[in-house]
């Protein structure tokens, strides 16, 4: 027996549950910290980001070609039947440089029709609005969005007017602070990549306090810290060094990647022609968001770092604790889906159940941060899952110290001694 075990098998009359907890996380937090594993660890993540780096700019590619922006109508009916048609005729040679145009509804019939204030009332998806007539298209909506479809528009509207031989007509414009199509795209995209984030993380850094305990049931340490500490105290201990290590990793990587945007930021925003200083924030707002990314980030890593724990309470070898942790991850990875599915729609059955559910509750927080403005289910979220961390930290110490006292070694020499006793005493005297 080593020291530190000595030292905690002489402590446990006088060690708390909250001061056993500090000692095991203080003591697999500088184990892990100062290994040479955990410099391989921190590279790890490198092949990943440039698989991601090139997946997603094949997406964006592909994204750019199929993906195509509705601009409402609000013209006479005639003006109107002449644009859809000079679309449809330039569609084929053209494809997605020309907006897909649609009526608004709300402007049929109404001489009164504001485009301006339908735009700034965030009403409908449109990315713009095209009034006026065809000798003088105005085209309303952010200036992102003018700047974009004014050209299309100018050459619409000079097809339709190909017989009469004359100019292309000049396309004036208004210019609006935003739209109901811009801000819920925004949105929806940052919900959708911090999820993405959350879900990398989770996955990337959980597999550590599995390979932690799969080490330490190997060597039987672990059955030493049962016999001599309360055995949820060793749990919750080691779950939140682990969280602290993980910590640790994030801001290597976080540093890494904030000194190479300082260095090739000029360039990435030529690259991608996407500024981040032009980007809208969430619903909460970034303080508040980065915030809640944290608290979730460490939420779901404590649920899932948990559920790794109970596998290793019902595991009896290192290729058990391997073999049963496949379906936790797998089961991550549907929660994810689940979670991410149901972005935007808050309220309905799907959404709610991906919030009840503990796994995927994290994950569809985050996603209602980036969309709703509504704060206070954000708490009840927090404390439904530090309560199921809670309840999965106990059950699983409590299988876990069932499931030794039966199969360790020294149980079962226990059990041969007691047969052999029945057995010598049954035997009759000579």
């Amino acid at each position: 027996m080593s020291a530190f075990d000595q030292a905690a098998a002489d402590a446990k009359p006088r060690l708390s549950r909250l001061e056993a907890a500090w000692v095991i996380a203080r003591r697999d937090f500088v184990a892990v910290l100062f290994s040479r594993a955990f410099l391989f660890f921190l590279l790890g993540p490198l092949f990943p980001v440039l698989i991601g780096g090139i997946a997603g700019s094949i997406g964006k590619s592909v994204s750019q070609q199929t993906v195509s922006v509705q601009v409402g109508i609000a013209m006479s009916e005639a003006d109107s039947a002449a644009m859809m048609a000079a679309s449809d005729n330039l569609r084929p040679q053209l494809g997605s440089f020309l907006p897909r145009l649609t009526n608004v509804p709300e402007a049929h019939g109404n001489p009164d029709f504001d485009a301006r204030e339908y735009m700034e009332a965030r009403r409908g998806n449109y990315a713009a609005i095209l009034t006026g007539t065809i000798e003088q298209p105005e085209l309303v909506g952010t200036e992102r969005q003018v700047g974009r479809w004014s050209g299309p528009v100018q050459m619409l509207a000079a097809e339709t007017r190909a017989n009469a031989g004359t100019d292309f007509p000049q396309v004036t414009t208004q210019i609006v602070a935003s739209s109901a199509a811009a801000e819920r795209t925004s949105r929806v995209r940052t919900a959708q990549a911090a999820q993405m984030v959350l879900f990398l993380l989770t996955i990337l850094l959980g597999g550590m306090v599995l390979s932690n305990l799969a080490e330490e049931k190997g060597n039987k340490i672990i059955e030493i810290l049962a016999a001599a500490l309360p055995m949820d105290a060793v749990f919750m201990g080691k779950l939140f060094a682990m969280l602290a290590v993980s910590f640790v990793g994030i801001i290597v990587w976080g540093t890494f990647g904030w000194a190479f945007w300082a260095v090739a930021e000029d360039a990435i925003v030529t690259v991608t022609q996407t500024n981040y200083r032009d980007l809208p924030g969430p619903a909460v707002g970034w303080p508040v968001f980065i915030s809640l990314g944290v608290i979730y980030f460490s939420m779901a890593y404590l649920l899932l770092g948990s559920l790794f724990l109970t596998i290793g309470a019902m595991a009896s070898t290192v290729r058990e604790v391997q073999t049963m942790s496949m379906p936790v991850t797998m089961l991550q990875i549907m929660v994810f889906f689940l979670s991410a599915a149901n972005i935007g729609q808050t309220g309905t059955p799907m959404e709610l159940t991906s919030v009840i559910f503990p796994l995927s509750s994290p994950f569809a927080m985050i996603a209602r941060a980036a969309i709703e403005e509504t704060l206070w289910t954000h708490a009840a979220a927090l404390a439904w899952q530090a309560f199921a961390v809670l309840v999965l930290v106990k059950g699983g110490s409590m299988l876990f110290r069932k499931r030794v006292m039966k199969s360790g070694s020294g149980g079962r020499a226990k059990k041969r001694r007691f047969w052999q006793r029945r057995s010598d005493t049954a035997q009759p005297a000579e």
